[in-house]
């Protein structure tokens, strides 16, 4: 490689590279010295766990504090948000300004997002362990101390809006729980109507009762089998003294003073009343007829007992002794009669009860499994309540999870940004670099001949001797005059145009920022500002 003739080239090209390089410098050097001061103030912010143990008394908010801080960041960098901000504290101006009126809407939104830097740090580790979760809250203005009043009134929405989404989210827990405690308290009332007015329409008809019908109808069918015995024996005893009177003319026994019929009436009714006492309880409404009665009739037979019994003129004593026994008889067997068909009646009900028992039953069991599963619902939202009571109470007083001001912002004393120094060596190497690119390119797009061995290569010529092209002393003035006037001009217009635009127009960062995000790599503004700081 023949270094020499490069190195030749490269001084006839000079002049393009000390183009580059002064444009390069003046735009660094103007660039550095115009970009306004930028301040950076910041607020720092710890997430603090819950003052009250949880096993004494949790809250209700399971949101956690990364989660948290996402959602909040969110809503304060909403578009309606952002430009409330800017106008609060004219950020860009008063409004009417010529730097307002510069910008549209979405590129003041875009621009404050930009320049808001809400980090969060800490939390859960992957490792599991836990660490602090702080929260960083930092913002970068040309004035020290709007980029502190900006953070301090951020750091202020932060603490707002957490306590508001904490509040709203036990209030809506509590709201909650308390609506389905009086729904499932509507419900269970309708379920124990639905309940009772079974049982009433039922009452004789429940399972709860069947063994003690059971036990009836197994009494009165007793009671029924010794009724037609009694009958039997009475048919049996009246068919006797019929017979024997109508054989003898005589009637036996009647010098022994049989019963009235009084008297039969009040035995037939102990006998009721002592079978009714071994199957009725002692307030049933039957048993205390069947005392009255006997009572009643106990009385009428002691009157007549009391009374002397005579006979009129005439009349057969045998014949009324006969009448008094037969009309005994058929009193008793009237009576039976009667209390047959009142067995047989109850028997037909009990058993009407005890057939329509299992049915019952069914649906009894049914209705009663939908209200101890509504009791269930209802006494754990009772529970739930009492805890989303308890959580509402904990974050009404800000004893739960709670963000707190570590350090507040303050108005930085010296700026971040831009580094000047930094920013004029860019201009520099950059000139150099595009100097050196346009001069490269230059001569490989140059294929004229301009040396020997171009002769043999190309043409397979070999020279005997070779003259450079030699200029005349006013050419070499001219040329240098061309040279010169050309790098004064591009050293005044440089600093001369970046002055008018960022006087005039737009300030220079904010046309760098629209010129990343025409050109899509709007993701390296983070980069150049942390490049650019100090």
């Amino acid at each position: 490689m023949d270094l020499g003739f490069y190195f030749k080239l490269f001084l006839r090209r000079l002049h393009y590279f000390l183009v580059f390089l002064v444009l390069g410098t003046a735009g660094g050097l103007t660039a550095a010295k115009m970009l306004p001061a930028v301040y950076s103030s910041q607020s720092v912010l710890v997430v603090e766990s819950e003052q009250i143990p949880g096993e004494l008394a949790a809250s209700t908010v399971r949101t956690e504090a990364t989660e948290a801080l996402q959602i909040i960041r969110q809503r304060i960098l909403t578009r309606a948000g952002l430009l409330e901000l800017a106008n609060d504290f004219q950020i860009y101006g008063p409004p009417g300004s010529a730097e307002r009126r510069s910008m549209t809407p979405d590129q003041v939104v875009t621009d404050l997002r930009r320049r808001i830097n809400i980090r969060t740090t800490g939390g859960t580790s992957r490792r599991g362990a836990r660490e602090a979760t702080l929260v960083t809250v930092a913002f970068n203005a040309p004035d020290p101390q709007l980029s502190a009043d900006v953070v301090n009134e951020i750091v202020t929405q932060i603490l707002q809006r957490n306590v508001e989404l904490r509040r709203g989210v036990a209030g809506q827990t509590l709201e909650f729980f308390s609506a389905e405690v009086e729904r499932l308290d509507r419900e269970l009332s309708r379920q124990e109507g639905i309940l009772l007015a079974f049982k009433e329409e039922h009452l004789e008809a429940l399972p709860d009762s069947l063994e003690f019908r059971r036990g009836q109808q197994l009494a009165l069918q007793t009671r029924l089998q010794q009724l037609t015995r009694e009958e039997s024996v009475l048919r049996d005893r009246r068919d006797r003294l019929v017979t024997l009177y109508e054989t003898s003319g005589e009637f036996v026994g009647g010098q022994d003073q049989p019963m009235t019929p009084n008297e039969a009436e009040l035995l037939a009714l102990r006998k009721q009343l002592s079978l009714a006492r071994s199957v009725l309880s002692q307030e049933h409404p039957r048993l205390r007829m069947l005392e009255a009665r006997a009572e009643a009739m106990a009385d009428i037979v002691a009157e007549e007992q009391g009374a002397t019994l005579g006979t009129e003129d005439g009349e057969d004593p045998q014949l009324t002794a006969l009448e008094i026994q037969l009309a005994d008889i058929d009193g008793q067997l009237e009576f039976m009669g009667n209390e047959r068909e009142q067995i047989n009646t109850q028997l037909s009900n009990l058993q009407a009860t005890i057939s329509a028992t299992p049915g019952n039953t069914v649906r009894l069991e049914a209705m009663e499994r939908d209200y101890a599963a509504l009791r269930t619902q209802y006494d754990e939202a009772v529970r739930n309540r009492a805890t989303a009571e308890t959580g509402d109470v904990i974050e009404n007083l800000s004893k739960g999870q709670r963000i707190t001001v570590i350090e507040a912002a303050v108005a930085p004393s010296e700026p971040t940004s831009p580094n000047r120094p930094l920013i004029a060596i860019a201009g520099v190497a950059g000139g150099a670099a595009l100097g050196l690119a346009f001069v490269v390119l230059l001569e490989l797009m140059n294929s004229s001949i301009r040396r020997p061995v171009d002769l043999q290569n190309k043409l397979g010529i070999t020279p005997f001797g070779t003259l450079p092209l030699i200029r005349t002393p006013g050419q070499i003035r001219r040329r240098r005059a061309i040279i010169l006037l050309t790098l004064l001009t591009v050293a005044v217009a440089v600093p001369a145009g970046l002055w008018y635009v960022q006087t005039e127009v737009m300030p220079l960062d904010l046309i760098f920022q629209r010129i990343l995000d025409k050109v899509g790599i709007a993701g390296l503004t983070g980069s150049l500002s942390s490049n650019l700081t100090t």
